[in-house]
C-alpha cells in the first residue's frame, strides 16, 4: 500500500497533541449520574487514550501536552511513564490550572453521556513555547485533536505543531474530537478544525464533526464523497467518516472507497471505542496493511472497548485484537464486519 509514506528514519512513531484528563466511570451503572455514588478512577482524554492505545500496539509514543502541578497530574504522567510512553514534552502548568475531569454517566449500552470540567484547565495552557521542533522532527506522525484548538493558547501550539510538521516532513493526523464544552461559536469551531484539515494528511471523524468544520462552506450539509473529495482537494490522502453502529468508510486520494461495519459485541458503553478504533486503524498504517485491513483491525479494537468498562485501561494489544476478529468471524462469519 503506497497511499502513505511514513519516513522510516525518524525514531518516534507517533506523537499526539492536546488533551489528557481523568476519567470518573461509575462502578453502579445502569442509572443516572446524580443517583451514582462509586466511580473508578482511570487516565482520560482523547490524544491520551490514542496514545495508550498505540503503545499497547508496540509503537514509540510521545506526547505533546500541559498537566497540573498536582496528584492529577502526576497521575497521569505516571500512567504514561508505565505504559513506556514518553513524557519528556509534556509539560507542568505553574499557575493553578486543573487537570479536566470528566464523570461519564452509563444509563444503558445505548445510552451514554459525560460531565466535564472544564474551567481553567491545564491542556489549554499548552503554549507555543511548549512546542520543541525537534521532537516533532524526529516523529513519523503526529495527532493533533479538535480539542487543542478549542483555546488559546492551546490553538496557536497546536497550529504551531502542524507548520514545524509540514516543514520536517512528519505526517499530520488530524482527530476532529468534537466537545462542545469549549467552543464560543459553530464559527470559531469551523474556522480552526478547516484551517488543520487543509494541512493535515489524514482526517478520522464522525458525519456530525464533518457537517460542523464544514458548516461555513456547506451550511445545508454534504455528502460523504462530497466530504472526502473536498479534504482531499487539500492534499489529504486519507479521509475516514465513521457513522457510528452503522459503521465507517475509509476514502482515499487514488480512489478507493472502503468500507467496515462494528463487530457484533455486548456494549456496556457507548463510549470509547472511537479512540480504540484510531489507534488500531493507525497501526495498520504505520504497519504497511492494505486500508480495509487497517479498518477491521480498528472496528475490532473499537468493539472491544465500548463492551469494557474503561477507555485507557481496556486498550488492547495485538493478538488480542487479532484473537477478537478470528472468534468473530469463526462465529457470524468471514464478512461480518466487510459484508
Amino acid at each position: 500500500m503506497n497511499i502513505i509514506q511514513f519516513d522510516q528514519s525518524k525514531s518516534k512513531d507517533i506523537v499526539p497533541i492536546g488533551r489528557i484528563a481523568i476519567d470518573f466511570n461509575p462502578v453502579d451503572f445502569n442509572k443516572p449520574l446524580d443517583e451514582c455514588t462509586t466511580f473508578k478512577k482511570y487516565l482520560g482524554g482523547s490524544p491520551a487514550n490514542i496514545a495508550v492505545g498505540m503503545a499497547r500496539l508496540g509503537k514509540n509514543v510521545g506526547f505533546i501536552g500541559k498537566v497540573s502541578d498536582d496528584q492529577f497530574g502526576r497521575f497521569v504522567t505516571n500512567y504514561f511513564r508505565r505504559e513506556g510512553i514518553d513524557t519528556s514534552n509534556i509539560a507542568v502548568a505553574r499557575q493553578g490550572e486543573s487537570l479536566g475531569l470528566t464523570f461519564t454517566e452509563i444509563l444503558s449500552p445505548s445510552d451514554s453521556s459525560i460531565l466535564m470540567y472544564r474551567n481553567g484547565i491545564a491542556d489549554l495552557s499548552l503554549t507555543t513555547g511548549d512546542i520543541n521542533e525537534q521532537y516533532i522532527q524526529d516523529a513519523k506522525a503526529i495527532i493533533i485533536s479538535g480539542t487543542a484548538l478549542a483555546a488559546s493558547p492551546s490553538r496557536e501550539a497546536a497550529l504551531l505543531a502542524v507548520e514545524y510538521a509540514k516543514k520536517h516532513n512528519t505526517i499530520v493526523i488530524f482527530d476532529v474530537d468534537y466537545r462542545s464544552y469549549t467552543w464560543r461559536s459553530q464559527a470559531e469551531l469551523a474556522i480552526y478544525y478547516s484551517s488543520v484539515a487543509r494541512r493535515s494528511d489524514i482526517i478520522l471523524g464522525s458525519r456530525e464533526e464533518f457537517n460542523l468544520m464544514e458548516s461555513i462552506i456547506s451550511p445545508k450539509g454534504s455528502g460523504d464523497r462530497e466530504t472526502a473529495d473536498r479534504w482531499m482537494a487539500y492534499g489529504n490522502k486519507i479521509v475516514v467518516i465513521k457513522h457510528g453502529k452503522a459503521g465507517s468508510t475509509a476514502y482515499t486520494n487514488d480512489g478507493g472507497v472502503y468500507k467496515i461495519k462494528p463487530f457484533p459485541v455486548q456494549s456496556l458503553k457507548s463510549f470509547g471505542g472511537g479512540d480504540a478504533y484510531a489507534s488500531a486503524f493507525l497501526y495498520g498504517l504505520m504497519e504497511g496493511w492494505d486500508i480495509v485491513d487497517c479498518l477491521e483491525f480498528g472496528s475490532g479494537a473499537a468493539s472491544m472497548l465500548v463492551s469494557a468498562h474503561s477507555c485507557s485501561d481496556a486498550m488492547p494489544q495485538v493478538e488480542e485484537i487479532r484473537e477478537f476478529i478470528r472468534k468473530k468471524k469463526e462465529e457470524f462469519g468471514e464478512m461480518v464486519a466487510r459484508g
